[in-house]
């Protein structure tokens, strides 16, 4: 199994007790690598608190270029159809080039109808510009040339610069659990970047399987399955129950603030609509998803127990855990508990107890 890092903080809590936004990521970004983690994940998020402080992962991923040497630089993800694909291609091989070849990007379609502020138009077929965008990004990439319509209205082709590093550039599709759409990633021969937000492991088994078959089609070959990364919370601690109390109320606010998306509180992730609860209810829901994820839906607590967590993971086909580390919790504690999360990394790659 790999270990990579994962950011996705609320804007309110980066500013709890410091100015200091980007210290945990640069922080985490050095620990990454010298600790043999794969890859430093940042996200792209427009208009709202939650995750607002990432509004470009490619001016991070210079940011952790340049305090890096081996780690992967990886946006999870880039929203594809709020951008012209020559301008993704243009930052991602600045990254390329500074980082010397350990960029990655997962592409996602989009969900949310205000984020679409900055490109409107691209709102109702986001799905379909999801697979042409990312086609075209590798084309430029590669080298080839891209139709676009200049300012005089004629049909030029252009080529995007600086050329990068890498030959390919390594992509994934982000999903939220649709069946689909971890199908179409297969198809585009892509990897796969999903999460535990109302999917449990088994139904996610399930999904893996299907994009590994459509990957396998589309490749010609039973051996070249794809890549799936898994994002989960993660806090370690010594004591099982520090733990439980030091992420409670983080990681409620944490999926209050996911809100907007449709959670889930059953066991095998029944959606609910917030919209259509009442307070008390909600709050019921909160409190519920809350005991489901400390217990079954991440790395939180102690490492014994996220080691069984990590077997339950590999067993449904996922090639990497991405660690989200900063959901609220103080600065200091996630810093703390990163030679927890190396205990981790060592114990699951080994197969020995590092109580």
């Amino acid at each position: 199994m790999e270990f990579s890092l994962f950011y996705f903080a609320n804007e309110q809590e980066a500013e709890t007790g410091s100015t200091d936004r980007y210290g945990l990521l640069l922080e985490g970004a050095r620990f990454a690598d010298t600790h043999g983690f794969t890859a430093v994940w940042t996200p792209e998020r427009h208009f709202h608190e939650f995750g607002g402080i990432y509004p470009n992962p490619s001016v991070l991923g210079a940011a952790v270029a340049a305090v890096t040497e081996r780690v992967g630089i990886r946006a999870g993800s880039v929203v594809a159809p709020l951008h012209h694909p020559v301008r993704i291609a243009e930052e991602w091989a600045v990254v390329d080039n500074l980082s010397g070849g350990r960029v990655g990007v997962s592409f996602a379609s989009g969900w949310h109808p205000q984020d679409f502020a900055l490109r409107p138009e691209n709102f109702a077929d986001r799905k379909e510009k999801l697979t042409q965008i990312l086609e075209e990004v590798r084309e430029l990439w590669r080298g080839g040339a891209l139709a676009v319509l200049d300012g005089a209205g004629e049909t030029q082709q252009v080529r995007s610069y600086p050329r990068p590093v890498q030959a390919e550039l390594p992509v994934w599709v982000t999903s939220s659990g649709g069946p689909e759409t971890f199908r179409a990633a297969g198809r585009a021969r892509a990897g796969l970047l999903t999460h535990l937000v109302g999917q449990d492991l088994d139904e996610l088994a399930e999904k893996v399987a299907l994009y590994r078959e459509e990957y396998a089609a589309a490749s010609g070959s039973e051996q070249d399955r794809g890549h799936v990364v898994l994002m989960l919370h993660a806090y370690l601690h010594e004591d099982e129950e520090v733990a439980r109390e030091t992420v409670r109320a983080p990681l409620s606010a944490y999926l209050r603030s996911f809100a907007g998306l449709t959670m889930s509180s059953g066991p095998k992730g029944r959606k609910i609509d917030p919209a259509t609860l009442s307070p008390r209810h909600f709050d019921a829901m909160v409190d519920r998803s809350f005991e489901r994820y400390f217990d079954e839906g991440g790395l939180l607590g102690t490492v014994d127990k996220a080691v069984d967590v990590v077997e339950r993971v590999s067993k449904a086909d996922v090639d990497e855990i991405a660690c989200l580390i900063d959901f609220g919790v103080a600065r200091e504690k996630v810093v703390a508990g990163f030679g927890l999360l190396g205990r981790l990394r060592e114990a699951t790659a080994t197969g020995q107890d590092r109580r």
